[in-house]
């Protein structure tokens, strides 16, 4: 009597459920700057440089931030559904596109973690409204510390100091872009469009009397919206992510410490909002690296806060799966 070998990889309907999750990371202006292949036993990530946004981010570090954001949603997914998933960063040096090759084994007994974290996929979204303060800080900036330190990436919370001279810094970024027609060019095509399966729609934005209460964020296309949460004056914290140093790698390791904090923001029943205009200009990054108790570099800053209702408005759209994931049959 033989013994049925175990698989060496997931099947296919695991892998498009994965891949399906993976998907629904976030990225710079929602868009979606990744394409993944599967062979059959490896899954590989590449960059797509057709979505890099030139004006935006001219070295694709934000690029790059996107993919490792969708590199942790993936091996999340994967892990969640009994799979360990063996990475290797910038395989090709040939190649920077190739951002992470994958193979997997067996992992039967995931922690419980990846199972909450997995589950908060579908509900995250980014909050760009105001915000209460987050219940149950002290422990989950403990955690988040935790899950960002295997990436070698940095958490701080700034204090709130911080909050007026971030605030001085997203006008001041706006002020420097407001004439940059490329910039503004980018802006425009990707923020404020309906029925697209890229972009950030209007649902998702704020009107000028919202983005005034945060003050902390980037200046987008403003939309007609009624002043929503008008009562709540916003009190979530500001996180930094930051790097050793500013290379491909440690940009990679950015988007997967990224994701793993909103997701577990998520699972928290928390409210997240990533921004990432002021680390654009010299100006904002040396104020930031300015506000950091050691010598880093500063990639991402967040708000964490609590949302005072229970909606939840219509989740961003995502690209068909058809046009972001090749298989190729053996």
């Amino acid at each position: 009597m033989t013994t049925r070998e175990a698989p060496t990889a997931p099947d296919h309907a695991t892998v498009l459920a994965a891949m399906r999750l993976a998907c629904r990371a976030p990225s710079v202006h929602n868009s979606q700057p990744w394409r993944w292949e599967f062979d059959g036993a490896r899954l590989d990530l590449y960059g797509d440089t057709d979505r890099h946004l030139l004006a935006t981010d001219p070295l694709g570090r934000q690029m790059v931030i996107s993919c490792g954001a969708v590199l942790h949603h993936a091996r999340t997914a994967f892990a969640a559904a009994g799979w360990h998933t063996d990475t290797v960063r910038l395989p090709d040096p040939a190649n920077p596109q190739h951002l992470a090759a994958i193979t997997f084994r067996p992992w039967p007994d995931p922690p419980p973690g990846i199972l909450a974290r997995t589950g908060a996929i579908h509900r995250r979204y980014t909050d760009r409204l105001p915000m209460r303060e987050p219940t149950g800080w002290t422990d989950l900036v403990h955690a988040l510390r935790k899950l960002v330190s295997p990436h070698d990436i940095e958490l701080d919370v700034l204090g709130e100091a911080a909050r007026e001279k971030l605030a001085t810094a997203s006008e001041r970024a706006a002020a420097l872009r407001r004439y940059d027609m490329q910039y503004q060019a980018e802006l425009h095509w990707w923020a404020g469009h309906s029925d697209m399966t890229e972009g950030i729609p209007p649902t998702s934005m704020v009107s000028d009397a919202e983005f005034a209460r945060v003050g902390v964020g980037r200046a987008f296309p403003s939309v007609h919206h009624s002043d929503r949460r008008g009562e709540t004056a916003d009190r979530a914290r500001l996180v930094l992510l930051s790097s050793t140093g500013e290379s491909a790698p440690q940009w990679l390791r950015t988007g997967e410490a990224l994701s793993a904090v909103l997701l577990e923001c998520t699972a928290a029943r928390l409210s997240t909002c990533a921004l990432t205009h002021i680390t654009e200009l010299p100006s904002g990054r040396a104020l930031l690296t300015g506000l950091l108790p050691h010598a880093a570099v500063p990639q991402v800053l967040l708000r964490i806060g609590a949302a005072p209702d229970d909606i939840e408005p219509p989740r961003t759209p995502r690209r068909p799966l058809t046009d972001v994931f090749i298989e190729h049959r053996k």
